[in-house]
């Protein structure tokens, strides 16, 4: 195995603590955790399922990936059948899983990206590239390729079109495509796309997974509550995987998810929220000198002020702000940060009075 690296997220304390002796306090921008309440129908299900002394299956249960697979179909146009639904205790232990799951000796992942793509490849002991260009890769086979959009930290959006040479060029190679769309339902000036949208795929999933999350668009982070679906021949193979290693979402959660992907109306009223915060922090942030650039979807707005994004995190600190630095999620982001709009309404309004 590959050695990991060092948490990145340790390397922020001291600016955290300088941001944390603002008289009026900290505005924490710096990880995208929701803040909001867990939907009251939601906490409900998990409620009425604690009485759960028995082992929950690791495939989920039949309500569970009915209301995925309808989720997909109503949002997002995309058609699976239920059985190829597979549930996860949140996306992230399965990003960084995945390539041990497919025995992958080369994974590679975009420049910019969250950091446990890379993990992930160095715990399987694998290759690890971070690339844009499928033309950069080289030669070499490549067993897993990780997408992301909207992606983190940016914000980006891939098209359809870039989407379906993604898709072209993996199935020449015999390459895994892994789409992590977790924040597909937050597209502002951009709609993202599914990689299993059949304007994409052509109708056909070989090949290809996608990867979502409940945590962003139900407040769900607290509950680890995600779910992968695609291919149906890789889904089999890892959900015997998963049998194997007991990797099981807990049956409350199960039916707390299940009451969250059949419910629109919550996720449309978070969604406004995220909206309007982003409405005012985002021109506070131009008007104090940063650009901001792509976030044209996701949770974060992706700024520079041509400085150092080290300089830059430390500026902000001392005035109560903490934000994330770009380097984090590769170096072609070092005069970057990131900024995330999930905050209270009260700490987004305080981070505008001092931003001015």
């Amino acid at each position: 195995m590959n050695k990991l690296p060092d948490f990145p997220w340790d390397r922020l304390e001291p600016y955290k603590e300088r941001a944390l002796a603002h008289p009026d306090g900290i505005v924490d921008l710096s990880v995208g955790t929701p803040v909001d309440p867990v939907p009251e129908a939601v906490q409900q299900a998990l409620k009425q399922a604690a009485d759960s002394p028995g082992y929950p299956l690791t495939h989920g249960t039949n309500a569970l990936r009915e209301a995925a697979a309808g989720w997909l179909r109503r949002r997002h146009g995309v058609t699976v059948d239920q059985r190829d639904v597979l549930p996860l205790i949140g996306s992230k232990e399965f990003v960084a899983w995945l390539p041990t799951y497919l025995g992958a000796g080369r994974v590679v992942f975009p420049e910019l990206a969250y950091p446990t793509y890379d993990v992930g490849a160095r715990l399987a002991g694998a290759t690890a590239t971070a690339s844009d260009s499928t033309l950069s890769v080289g030669p070499e086979h490549v067993d897993l390729l990780w997408i992301n959009s909207p992606g983190n930290p940016t914000g980006r959006v891939l098209p359809a079109e870039h989407l379906r040479k993604v898709v072209a060029w993996a199935r020449e190679r015999g390459t895994v495509v892994a789409s992590d769309e977790c924040y597909i339902e937050l597209g502002w000036e951009e709609q993202p796309v599914s990689i299993l949208h059949p304007d994409v795929c052509g109708g056909s999933h070989e090949g290809l997974l996608a990867v979502h999350s409940l945590s962003k668009r139900s407040n769900l982070a607290g509950y680890r509550a995600g779910f992968v679906t695609g291919d149906p021949v890789l889904v089999k193979r890892l959900l015997e995987t998963r049998k194997h290693a007991g990797m099981i979402m807990p049956k409350p959660v199960q039916d707390a998810m299940a009451v969250a992907l059949g419910d629109d109306t919550h996720a449309e009223r978070q969604r406004e929220l995220y909206s309007a915060r982003r409405a005012v922090l985002r021109p506070a942030l131009e008007r104090a000198g940063w650009t901001i650039d792509h976030s044209t979807a996701g949770l974060y707005l992706w700024a520079s002020n041509g400085q150092n994004a080290w300089d830059q995190v430390s500026k902000l600190s001392e005035i109560g702000i903490l934000v994330a630095p770009g380097d984090f999620y590769g170096s072609a982001g070092e005069r970057h940060i990131r900024v995330a709009v999930t905050a209270t309404d009260e700490r987004i309004s305080a981070a505008v009075r001092r931003l001015q």
